[in-house]
């Protein structure tokens, strides 16, 4: 399959739409409506503690993976080499790119090669059959609103869809471009699986703040996108 090199242009093709955790501790419990398995999960890492939810027969994290070994600015991408990249932060001091507001809320944008080994033990990236699984257990033409925050606090208008019925609050963190700039904060997320479309690209799953699908999609490995672990 031909790969692009626009991951939100493809987004939009697809639909035809002109708009546009293994260690410390676990547990779950019942929401207040009783239907989403939650729990918790502390990186041991980092010590970072993030939200799960279990849809279907797969847990997730809830939350966009922060784990930041290392910090590059947007003008190094690479096929090959591990980047890690916090959206619209320049410069590679780790503490001050976790200071920012984009890491705390969005996370961490990693090329495939970092993806490929950012989860921590008992999780790993999650295969694009494990995607297809999630997707096909929601709804292929309504996933992507079922696993969106709610609101436009994040999402741009009109979110459209958008319910968080299954708890996993997708936000639209953007991407970074080829190594070269950030873009589509508000509008777009994208999260990488772990299977290879081709030797120079991989299949990622999009979603947008116009429509309701979970998307899949290839792209190039250089290209930055959020992590989210599935449990093993």
């Amino acid at each position: 399959m031909k790969i692009k090199t626009n991951p939100w242009m493809i987004l939009v093709a697809a639909t035809g739409i002109a708009l546009i955790l293994l260690s410390g501790s676990s547990c779950t419990k019942e929401n207040d409506d009783n239907t989403i398995p939650t729990g918790t999960f502390t990186d041991p890492r980092d010590g970072t503690v993030y939200k799960t939810v279990t849809i279907g027969n797969q847990t997730w994290l809830a939350e966009n993976l922060k784990y930041l070994p290392a910090v590059f600015g947007p003008g190094t991408g690479s096929q090959t080499e591990a980047r890690y990249y916090v959206y619209g932060y320049d410069g590679t001091i780790v503490a001050e790119a976790k200071a920012t507001a984009n890491y705390s809320t969005y996370g961490v944008l990693y090329n495939w090669s970092a993806a490929m080994s950012a989860c921590p033990s008992g999780w790993h990236l999650p295969t694009d059959a494990e995607w297809t699984q999630l997707s096909t257990f929601l709804g292929e033409s309504d996933a992507g609103g079922k696993l969106k925050e709610t609101g436009t606090t994040h999402w741009n208008d009109p979110n459209f869809a958008a319910t968080n019925e299954t708890g996993f609050t997708a936000l639209p963190g953007g991407y970074c471009f080829s190594g070269v700039s950030f873009t589509d904060m508000g509008i777009a997320g994208c999260w990488w699986s772990a299977t290879e479309a081709n030797s120079s690209g991989s299949w990622y799953r999009g979603m947008g703040s116009s429509y309701s699908e979970l998307i899949k999609i290839s792209n190039f490995k250089e290209l930055g996108f959020s992590v989210r672990c599935i449990k093993d």
